[in-house]
């Protein structure tokens, strides 16, 4: 009779028994860590807060819609159908369009000929005005100086802008010397209003504590009084008594002056 023999299995339980708790703890840890696991998992309470992805409602119409990812609209509009013009890109198809000769986009360039004008021309400008000279001007005169130096503006920076676009490699130091003087000129144009309205608010401030000022917009602004409303002055002498000795004295004397011989 064969001797008895112990299958792999039954030997290696039994070697965990007697010579530690390794290969014990390894045959019984994956029930142990099934069982805890599903105590995790089951739900304590009524009451949650996760969603159902099963059906996640949205009331939301435009979702989907962006214009970011130029995904369209989610409904055909009447339009969609509408073909849209193509451009034509031979230019011999191309129609012949005459430009006016009093266009405004003229005033954008110095000359009509030429888009940039050549240093010396840029260069060839006189000094921005002074206080000084424009607080003599009237409104109208500021109010014209002003839009010619918008005007100006806008010249040296179109002619800026295509001499960056060209490559042209000169010009810009002389215009921004020109450009320098013209904002100079607004500068000084814009200190001048401001004295004349600081000068105004003084004036009505004053004129509202005058009683010869009337600022309630009923009629002429400026009442002066009569000097004789407050003084009246006799009609004749009588009223007085006649003049004073001395004034009477002269008087007749002369009269004996004027008197001829």
């Amino acid at each position: 009779m064969p001797p008895p023999t112990i299958t792999p299995s039954a030997k290696s339980i039994i070697h965990g028994v007697f010579h530690g708790h390794q290969g014990f703890s390894n045959f019984i840890t994956p029930y142990y860590y099934y069982t805890r696991s599903q105590q995790i998992l089951e739900q304590k309470s009524t009451f949650t807060t996760y969603s159902n992805a099963s059906y996640p409602r949205d009331m939301n119409r435009d979702r989907g819609v962006s214009t970011r990812r130029r995904t369209g609209l989610r409904q055909p509009l009447s339009v969609s159908k509408t073909p849209l013009p193509k451009p034509v890109l031979d230019p011999t198809r191309h129609s012949e369009y005459k430009v006016s000769e009093d266009h405004g986009l003229w005033g954008f360039f110095h000359s009509r000929e030429k888009s940039i004008n050549t240093p010396q021309e840029d260069n060839a400008f006189g000094r921005s005005w002074t206080v000084e000279e424009l607080r003599e001007k009237s409104w109208e005169d500021l109010h014209a100086l002003w839009w010619i130096c918008a005007k100006e503006n806008n010249r040296i920076a179109t002619a800026s802008y295509e001499r960056k676009r060209i490559n042209a490699g000169y010009g810009d130091a002389e215009s921004e010397e020109r450009d320098k003087a013209v904002r100079r000129t607004k500068r000084a144009i814009k200190q001048a209003l401001t004295e004349r309205y600081y000068a105004w608010s003084e004036a009505k401030e004053l004129a509202k504590s005058d009683s010869e000022v009337d600022l309630s917009g009923n009629g002429p602004a400026y009442r002066p009084k009569s000097f004789y409303e407050e003084n009246e002055l006799p009609e004749t002498q009588d009223d007085v008594g006649g003049l004073p000795p001395k004034i009477e004295t002269d008087i007749q004397s002369e009269k004996r002056n004027l008197t001829p011989y």
